[in-house]
């Protein structure tokens, strides 16, 4: 893969996309698992988590962990067709609800294989929403819109639940890391 300034990079598109999506989902999975935990010590109602926003002008709890399943999964399953649109409307969760969501998506992530996102590294990617376009190269798609409104809605989704004390880290959020050195 080439980067934006043109020198080689040692990345596949399929680490770069799917081993990011999953590692954000396993993280935020386990965030709100975390949150649960903490709401339920607390004797919490659930549904007022439901019904939170960080600000009047911002899209509510269920539309954060929408939005990380659909810039995951969703994203990937853009990539092997070459569009992405807007998510779908969920029907009415509650909490767990909403985890299940996640785990769901995690696994059906899982199906998705190395061969066939290789296959389309290069390719034309679209983002439609109405008559709305933005084209991209798969690439392209993966670092300059999927990954940044991933890494926003699991952010959000950390945040407010971190605004309603649960104890969260840095640790949580990032989940299990890529660490390790080249093989000498």
């Amino acid at each position: 893969m080439v980067s934006a300034t043109g020198e080689n990079v040692m990345t596949n598109l399929y680490d770069l996309s799917v081993g990011n999506y999953r590692r954000v989902l396993q993280s935020s999975i386990a965030v709100m698992e975390k949150g649960a935990s903490f709401f339920a010590e607390q004797g919490i109602d659930l549904d007022d988590i439901i019904e939170m926003r960080l600000a009047p002008d911002m899209a509510a709890f269920p539309f954060q962990v929408n939005s990380v399943r659909h810039h995951s999964l969703g994203a990937a399953k853009g990539l092997l067709v070459g569009e992405f649109t807007p998510p779908p409307d969920l029907p009415e969760l509650n909490y767990q609800g909403f985890i299940d969501l996640l785990t769901e998506a995690l696994a059906e992530l899982d199906t998705v294989k190395p061969d066939a996102i290789a296959a389309v590294e290069g390719n034309a990617m679209y983002f439609r929403m109405g008559d709305f376009e933005l084209p991209f190269t798969t690439e392209n798609f993966v670092q300059s819109f999927s990954l940044p409104n991933l890494y926003f809605h699991a952010t959000t989704l950390y945040d407010m639940l971190r605004i309603k004390g649960v104890p969260l880290g840095k640790m949580d959020y990032l989940g299990k890391m890529n660490v390790g050195l080249p093989e000498s």
